[in-house]
């Protein structure tokens, strides 16, 4: 799989690359070199699939009385 830029993937493709990763890595097959970049490239896919949840979940909005509001993340968590 061709290693394209991080940041411009969607997160589909992203998560769908990490999954990849993880199931070469439980093989067993890749070389100590390949494993530790298959582990960086997999640290920085989950942190970009991180980011971007984050960043959907900010732009989650509720029906309130006929409006839509922006959800307040603090007060859900403390519910």
């Amino acid at each position: 799989m061709a290693k394209s830029s991080i940041a411009d993937m969607k997160f589909e493709t992203a998560l769908s690359e990490l999954e990849t990763l993880v199931q070469s890595m439980e093989g067993g097959k890749l070389e100590l070199e390949e494993s530790i970049a298959a582990y960086r490239r997999g640290m920085e896919l989950m942190q970009h699939c991180q980011a971007q949840l984050a960043h959907a979940e900010e732009q989650i909005r509720i029906l309130e009385n006929g409006q839509f509001k922006d959800v307040d993340r603090n007060s859900l968590e403390a519910s």
